[in-house]
């Protein structure tokens, strides 16, 4: 008995790595000594602006060319049905074709939950129960956010630092040379905590912002449907959500090297007699948290970003736009 040639479509990039994680997949219970052949291709399906239907058909020519018995395309796109709801997969038995939507997964373990997934696929395809289509829907608002919380991790917001390179090594430089200037230890001391908490937060937002406006990340919907503003609302909260833990780590790493490279170089006493008061290590914390907001925003504004994938890959819009272009351009 000859294997199941299975063919997995992978977008580019984040899950093309995890349907390359699975090409050693076989029946969980190892009856079948055959086993299936799994062949990967990487290549854009876009799901934006095409249905469920138009991605199974563009699949299942793609599993004619290649010959495969089954094909499944796995995307980092959300999916959703006729009725609003999001989808883990979307199944066509008859021509033993599915789609599964990564964020779906809830962005933990993906790589072991996607290879948990694909299996079910794959058996439940190879001897269907039923040649009806069939749609593995998530529980309502719950499947939302589960969706956005998959999408949020897939953007790997801790990696966005790589992305804000000259504007890390400018609000480092800047938070340098303020840690030592006597009248930032006047401003700071003269804050309340509440004050500092709300400066802290201004500065987290206005980095967001112009990392919006200057990396043009906001997406705006193709039309004026329903589902179309719905789908740019959820892009726009991942890119946010995104954007914020990334500046937020950021922020965290400046003050961290800020306090360092204080607790170097000051002597709270001997500050606090130039200044005619009485200072001690307490203030020292309190001026670093005042220096990293303020640094935060000098460094940001006062740099252009870097032309990064990290700052690209923060917005599912763009990436987006990347697989249509790339698209448009194989129709051609």
């Amino acid at each position: 008995m000859k294997p199941i040639r299975v063919g997995l479509v992978a977008d580019p990039a984040s899950p093309t790595k995890v349907a390359r994680a699975m090409s050693d997949l076989g029946p969980l219970d190892g009856d079948d000594p055959d086993g299936w052949e799994i062949e990967v291709v990487s290549e854009p399906f876009t799901l934006g602006y095409e249905d469920v239907e138009t991605a199974l058909s563009r699949l299942r020519a793609r599993a004619q060319q290649r010959e495969w018995d089954l094909v499944i395309g796995v995307t980092e796109l959300p999916l959703r049905d006729d009725n609003g709801r999001y989808l883990l997969a979307a199944i066509d038995p008859q021509r033993r074709t599915a789609v599964l939507s990564l964020p779906a997964l809830g962005g933990l373990r993906v790589n072991a939950r996607a290879r948990h997934a694909v299996r079910g696929l794959v058996s439940g395809m190879a001897e269907p129960t039923s040649p009806d289509e069939q749609r593995v829907s998530l529980p309502g608002l719950s499947g939302r956010g589960r969706v956005l919380f998959g999408m949020v991790l897939a953007n790997r917001p801790w990696l966005l630092a790589t992305g804000l390179k000259s504007a890390l090594v400018a609000a480092l430089a800047t938070g340098a040379v303020a840690t030592v200037d006597s009248t930032v230890w006047l401003i700071a001391g003269s804050l309340s905590g509440w004050r500092l908490g709300v400066a802290t937060i201004a500065s987290i937002a206005i980095v967001v912002g112009w990392i919006v406006i200057d990396g043009e990340l906001w997406d705006h919907p193709a039309d004026d449907s329903a589902e179309a503003r719905d789908r740019s609302r959820l892009y726009n909260t991942s890119t946010l959500l995104t954007l914020t833990i990334g500046v937020l780590i950021c922020y965290v790493a400046l003050y961290v090297v800020n306090l360092a490279w204080a607790l170097f170089v000051l002597d709270p006493a001997v500050m606090g007699d130039s200044l005619g008061t009485s200072l001690d290590y307490g203030d020292l914390f309190v001026l670093v948290w005042f220096v990293a907001s303020a640094a935060t925003i000098g460094g940001a504004l006062g740099t252009g970003l870097e032309s990064d994938d990290a700052i690209r890959a923060a917005a599912y819009s763009k990436r987006e736009e990347e697989r249509r272009a790339r698209l448009a351009k194989e129709r051609t």
